[in-house]
């Protein structure tokens, strides 16, 4: 039964974020491996802080890599170029500390439980997943995009932030900044936006109402519809009053800490990894990449109005152990007709994935910003409709 109102949240974060700084050098390293090396195994963990950073993890690979070289143009191109931010990629230290992957991971890797006890097997039956675990896919008709409204608009606010300060259009800007977009429902359709928060970094020299207003008129009224805002919208900017102080020099940032930033902004479940610094054959990142495709594809197809579907694997097995859906009430057809038709249509085996989705290219640091998924620039393949057809076949219609 829908609720007749309620509100529903998500935040987003800017590139400058600590946390997303790590994201996009872990991505940074694994894109420059991969343009050298496909073959590579990689699971990269950065963490900054101030005038720091540690690049950790496991990786095996013939790629010749500068590390601290990547690491330092990553986060000059966000920003962080100069000592009076308080975090410089021209000066700070970087610690590289990595290993190679374990050999009991590889073993599944290269060759799968199918393998291993057959002995001759199916080509995509030779790579087993790279870990345990669920990952998860949603989509919904809220947006073009196929995206919650909340994730979606609260991921343009901070792109239009990092615009704004990038073009120089608002030139005392930094690069740390979070926005939070909170949406009325009516019958479970978005009915306005309840609430708008923006925070952001800038210069110490500039006052609160100016910044105020310019981020309100050349920020959220440049993002959000103007039929979604009314004279009742809150709108808070920087609450605190002053945010001059940010980045790594104000709090660590971690690799994989803002996952459901990365994902759909708290709408539905949530699978058990994050994406960054990890290669394809980790299925954290390739599976959930694969499971939005899906889902996208099935309310593409108009099958549903809203759908989420949850895969799991056994690490070193090619096989999923299980396919969850859940159309949330709105399927055209039966769940178990429409399962049926997902798993005739899509092979969800690791080494099927990274074929149908060309995962082995160098996209990854594109995606450590501003969401993994919804992203209309046309550079994610998991973006893709064009499997609705085929799926709309399967069940008949």
């Amino acid at each position: 039964m829908k609720q007749k109102k309620y509100l529903f949240t998500s935040e987003s974060v800017t590139e400058g974020h600590p946390d997303k700084i790590a994201d996009q050098i872990s991505d940074a390293i694994l894109d420059e491996i991969l343009r050298q090396d496909e073959a590579a195994r990689v699971a990269c963990e950065v963490m900054v802080s101030t005038g720091f950073v540690l690049v950790a993890g496991e990786i095996t690979t013939s790629a010749i890599v500068d590390y601290p070289t990547v690491a330092r143009e990553t986060v000059k191109a966000i920003g962080y170029d100069r000592p009076e931010l308080g975090f410089d990629g021209n000066t700070c230290a970087v610690m590289i500390a990595l290993d190679k992957q374990s050999p009991d991971i590889a073993q599944g890797v290269n060759s799968a439980l199918e393998c291993r006890e057959e002995g001759t097997c199916d080509p995509f039956d030779r790579v087993g997943a790279g870990d345990s675990g669920m990952m998860v896919g949603f989509a919904c008709n809220e947006t073009p995009e196929m995206m919650p409204l909340p994730i979606f608009l609260a991921h343009r606010l901070s792109f239009q932030l990092a615009r704004m300060r990038k073009s120089r259009n608002i030139p005392y800007l930094r690069p740390d900044g979070k926005t939070q977009v909170t949406v009325e429902y009516k019958d479970g359709e978005p009915l306005r936006v309840h609430t708008v928060i923006v925070s952001t970094q800038h210069d110490e020299d500039v006052k609160h109402p100016r910044i105020a207003q310019d981020i309100e008129e050349r920020v959220i009224r440049n993002v959000i519809p103007a039929h979604l805002l009314d004279k009742k919208t809150r709108i808070m900017v920087n609450p605190t009053g002053r945010f001059v102080i940010g980045g790594p020099v104000a709090d660590v940032g971690l690799t994989g800490r803002k996952i459901i930033q990365d994902t759909y902004g708290g709408r539905g479940a949530h699978g058990g990894g994050c994406f960054s610094g990890k290669d394809p054959t980790k299925v954290d990142r390739s599976g959930a990449y694969m499971a939005r495709y899906i889902a996208k594809n099935v309310v593409a197809s108009g099958l549903a109005d809203s759908f989420e579907i949850q895969v799991a694997y056994a690490i070193g097995v090619a096989h999923p152990v299980s396919v969850f859906i859940n159309s949330f009430d709105s399927a055209k057809v039966p769940d178990d007709e429409l399962l049926q038709a997902i798993q005739a249509t899509f092979d969800l085996r690791p080494r099927a994935i990274i074929e149908r989705l060309g995962l082995l290219k160098p996209i990854y640091k594109q995606t450590a910003a501003y969401g993994h998924f919804g992203r209309d620039d046309g550079e994610f393949p998991w973006e893709r409709t064009d499997m609705a057809k085929a799926l709309r076949e399967a069940v008949g219609r």
